[in-house]
Parts: C-alpha cells; structure tokens; sequence
C-alpha cells in the first residue's frame, strides 16, 4: 500500500485490505492517474484504489457498496464515452495488472484486465500466435474485448469476445467467481459482447491463433476520384477472401512522401488492404482492388502483426478531444458513398477521420445465441470519429459526427457498436441489443448485479421481479 495515503482516515476500512495504492485529490500522481485516453472528460474521483490483484478489486468494490460510493472501473481508459472515471466516485483502476502469460503449444493466453492491446502482443507474437483484437495497440483489451472487438483478424476469425474461454470475475458484492463453459455458462455469455455491466474482469483465457507475417498496400485518392474507387472497393470486399480484409478511410492527407503533393493536406480516400495468407501472394490478392482503382499513390509492404497493430497509434494520441458515432449499413450504394464524400467534405478538424469495412466473414460464423454480442450478420459498419484539441470546437466537432451518421439513416442496417454508444439514452441500449436478447441480459445482471453497481458503462439495467 502507498505510504502517501495514510493520513486520509475516511477510507481506513478500505486501507486494512488493500495491497495496491490509494491515491485522493491533492496526492501525488492522483492527476495522471484520473486522466482517460478522451480528453473530453476531466473528472476527479474522490478515490482511486490502484489494485493489484483480484482481492484487491474485491475491496475496493466491498468498500465502495457499504461506504454509498459509485464505482467505476479502469482498464486501459480508452473507451470514447469516457465511462472509467467520474466525479466524486470510486475508481477502480487495473492499470497496474497487465501481466500476459502464454501457452504456446496449447495456444492460449491468460491477461490481466488492465492488459493493452500492446501488451497482449507483446507476449503472443514471439510465438507466431494472437488474439484477434482492435488497431490501436494502446487500446485496453477488457473495454475491447466486452463489447465485441472488431479488428484485422476478425473477418479471418472472428471477433475479440468469441476468443474469450474463460475469466476470474468480481462480482458487485465482492465475491471472485471463474466464468466458463462449466461454471457461471450464463455469465461467461454475457462477458462475449454484452459490455462491462455484469462483472470486473481481473484476467481473461483466451484463445490464439497463427498469425505471421501480413502484407499490407495502402492507396490514396483524392475526392474526386474516390465515388468510382468505392464502386470497386464495394465489388472488392463483398467477394474478399477470408485472407483479405480491405478497409476504407476518409481523412486530410499527411505529407508522407508516397503521397501526391496535390492532396496534402486536403480530404482524401485511403484504401487498405490487409493480407493474412503467405506473405508473397499479398500483391496479386490486392491487385484486384489497386488495378481496378489505380490509385494517386500507394505503399506495400510487409509487417509483422505487431506492427500492423501499431500503425493507428499515433493517430489517436492520448488527451486530444474525441466523438465517435457509428453505424451499420446495409450496402455501400452509390447514393450512400455521395453522402459519406460530402461528410468528408465538411470534416470540421483535420484530426478527424471516418471510417467503413465490410465485415461478415468468420463474425457470423458463431451462431447468434451463443454471446451476447449482436447484429453479427451486419454487412458494414460505418464510424465518424471527430478528434480535436480546442475545447471552444466541441459543439462543431460533436454535430459534425451526429451529421455524418444521420445523413446515411437510409441505408443503416439498425443497431450500432456498442463500444461506441456513447451519449445516447437507454432506449439506444435497446435497440443496439434488439428485444429478445435484451430481456436476457436484463435478467443476467439481475442476477449478479442486483443493484446496479456499475453501471458507468452503456448500461443494461437489471430486470425488475414481478
């Protein structure tokens, strides 16, 4: 326990349990601490009880349940909504349990929930293997992994959350239980998609898989050229092979010296394609988006998974202002694609990006009951990420989002990712869930969070007794 604490009297009942450090307002550490990937959200926690192990999480929780403090809980405090901390509740941050350890022939990996992304990768691609995750490395797995997690893999193998065996959960009365095909089944479904509502994961299980070498061709068009550059991507990834995963972004060009000086700076398509099979078959499988699409510039190369995993880092920097929307779409049509390029048109921050994939693949091979995670059968998903850094741009940057999914309602398929429901009611909720797996996951956190402690996250409020 941190020494600097011991004067703060008012949570000695926590002090005499816990293992890890207790930081309040006015400590050393206690602002960097507090702080979250979006730096939209400056709140100060009355207490953040930096946990070391399980039983430290459990009482932190125990503590906060008879002291009438709301909880939240910190894993990699990336998540867009900011849901990791608030005003005058308890943090519980994991930050501190990252430790990854793998089983190479059995291909499986046991991670503490404050893991990064990074982190995981760290210890899995020495071994040729990975999980299937996100695309920022700095990204905490637990937030990702909860909600879904979509990534570079996912069309090979499926989604983040379809990788979790098992997991060592804190429960909201402080009781640790192992969730797993064999004990809490109705939870481990829950913890596969169904967000951070129904317990704190402290390490997961988690499946690998082989992952080598990838190849990796990126090309540019400027918006002109960029409607019929679609039409091709469209045909593209439709008919993609389960080694490819072609994706698109709309965002200002860089000054990179593959880029055509004519588009610095200005709004531009990016197009990449991602191949997963033996390395040397990359360019011919992406021939047949780039001959077709020829773009202004373009750049091959081969990287390993930890690279291609690190690539966005530096495009998404801690304590820059973030709004994120997404949605998914029914089809790519060339009506659909004249209101994503005028979105672009009138992007408001040259930080600001959206981006839209093809998903399907090895998502919808998991059938829909067995997790909660929903919409697995969507064709596309479509997401406005607005980044900023002037807090006197907020209302621009925010409507500019809110536009640039709005405008598309003609061909939204329903739902949305729920990583990325952010500021909407609980009917939002809802919909995202759809109503018959919605009751279930209603009844679920009835049954191990009764009372709703934590519920700073895109809450699933417990079913009321008849």
């Amino acid at each position: 326990m941190d020494g600097q604490s011991h004067g703060h009297d008012s949570h000695a009942a926590l002090r005499t349990r816990f293992t890890g450090q207790l930081l309040t307002p006015g400590d050393s550490g206690y602002d960097d601490v507090r702080r979250v990937w979006n730096g939209m959200h400056d709140r100060r926690p009355t207490l953040i009880a930096r946990c070391l192990s399980a039983a430290d999480v459990s009482a932190a929780v125990r503590y906060a349940g008879a002291a009438g403090i709301p909880v939240t809980v910190r894993g990699g405090g990336h998540n867009v909504a900011g849901t990791a901390v608030a005003d005058d509740a308890l943090m519980i941050d994991l930050s501190l349990m990252r430790g990854v350890s793998v089983d190479p022939a059995a291909e499986l990996a046991d991670a503490e929930g404050g893991c990064l992304l990074g982190d995981l990768d760290a210890a899995t691609t020495p071994h040729g293997l990975a999980c299937p995750a996100g695309v920022v490395s700095h990204t905490g797995l637990a937030g990702l992994a909860l909600g879904g997690g979509y990534g570079w893999l996912a069309r090979k193998w499926g989604l983040t959350c379809d990788h979790i065996l098992a997991a060592q959960v804190v429960l909201a009365d402080g009781s640790i239980v192992r969730a797993s095909p064999d004990e809490h089944a109705d939870l481990l479904w829950g913890l596969r998609g169904g967000g951070g509502n129904f317990g704190i994961v402290t390490r997961f299980r988690l499946r690998l898989r082989q992952v080598g070498t990838v190849h990796h061709q990126v090309g540019v068009y400027s918006l002109a050229e960029a409607a019929q550059a679609l039409a091709t991507y469209r045909v593209f990834a439709e008919n993609q092979h389960p080694d490819m995963h072609a994706v698109g972004c709309l965002k200002v060009a860089g000054r990179q010296d593959w880029i055509p000086r004519s588009l610095w700076d200005q709004p531009a398509l990016f197009l990449t394609a991602v191949w997963l099979g033996a390395p040397e078959q990359g360019p011919e499988a992406a021939s047949a988006l780039f001959d077709k699409a020829e773009p202004a510039g373009s750049r091959s190369r081969q990287l390993t998974y930890a690279e291609l995993q690190a690539l966005g880092d530096h495009g998404e920097p801690h304590g820059n202002r973030y709004f994120t929307k997404s949605c998914y779409l029914e089809d790519l049509t060339p009506e659909a694609v004249i209101a994503i390029l005028a979105s672009a048109q009138d992007v408001r921050s040259p930080l600001s990006s959206i981006d839209f994939e093809y998903l399907r693949g090895e998502i919808t091979s998991v059938p829909d009951a067995a997790s909660a995670f929903p919409r697995r059968e969507a064709p596309y998903i479509y997401t406005a990420s607005a980044q900023w850094k002037d807090p006197s741009q907020d209302a621009g940057n925010i409507a500019w989002t809110r536009s640039s999914v709005a405008q598309l309602e003609l061909w939204h398929y329903g739902g949305a990712y729920v990583n990325y429901v952010q500021d909407e009611a609980a009917t939002k909720v809802r919909e995202v869930y759809r109503e018959d797996r919605y009751d279930k996951l209603t009844a679920l956190k009835a049954e191990y969070d009764p009372t709703n402690v934590l519920r700073s996250n895109q809450n699933i409020e417990p079913a009321r007794a008849e």
